[in-house]
């Protein structure tokens, strides 16, 4: 209604004479401009008035529009790997000189195997991340790096950052893992050791092995380093 009437008293005010010549001359622009505004003030407090906020919808529209590129990115990397050489922890060309096909074959033996190998890991990790679930292979990197802690100061610290960052409940990554499992490291935090977190690990390497890792083996992007070996060493 609001709209319909400032359209109505722009068009009445500024529109052409029934002669064609023009706007009325007692029409200033600087009249035409604050009508203008008013017919804008008025859609938007239409707006208001229809439940709808036009900065939060502005700010929706451009979330969105970000969202969707975001997906259709993280969508080309998980179906293509012409630029594999930019997950693998090295040099682009030092890194595919080390890596044999051999080695990235053999990462299809079994899924120790395949972190075992450091490119085997920054390959999965790549993978992971187009699924949203990398978290699971950095606690279980987190869990391998806190085994070697020596100090009992260091290692009670890094506990409970791990805990905190993966385990807890609502945590910045947390991880996959049943609510026993989860509780039995919480208590684990009270002394914390160097076994503190086997359960939990144990449980995130299981899921990995079972979901995450068959898909890796038949992507596209495992497939495609395969080939880029190979026509590296024709």
């Amino acid at each position: 209604m609001y709209q319909e009437a400032a359209d109505s008293g722009i068009q009445g005010l500024a529109g052409p004479c029934p002669g064609g010549a023009g706007p009325p001359h007692w029409l200033s622009p600087a009249a035409l401009t604050a009508t203008k505004q008013s017919s804008l003030t008025s859609s938007s407090l239409s707006d208001h008035l229809a439940g709808k906020d036009p900065q939060a919808m502005r700010t929706g529209q451009r979330q969105n529009k970000g969202m969707r590129t975001r997906l259709g990115c993280l969508s080309h990397k998980s179906d293509s790997c012409s630029d594999f050489t930019a997950i693998l922890p090295d040099k682009p060309n030092r890194a595919l000189k080390r890596l044999s096909t051999e080695e990235a074959t053999r990462w299809a033996d079994s899924f120790d195997v395949l972190l075992s190998h450091k490119y085997g890991v920054a390959a999965f990790r790549a993978f992971l991340k187009t699924e949203f679930s990398e978290e699971n292979l950095e606690f279980w990197l987190a869990c391998e790096e806190f085994k070697k802690t020596r100090s009992s100061t260091k290692l009670v610290s890094k506990a409970h950052r791990i805990f905190e960052e993966f385990v807890d409940v609502q945590a910045p990554r947390e991880v996959n893992i049943d609510f026993q499992t989860r509780e039995e490291t919480r208590k684990n935090m009270q002394e914390p050791s160097l076994t503190c977190f086997d359960q939990a690990q144990g449980k995130v390497h299981s899921l990995m092995e079972k979901d995450s890792y068959p898909r890796f083996l038949r992507s596209k992007m495992y497939l495609d380093l395969l080939t880029q070996n190979q026509r590296r060493l024709s």
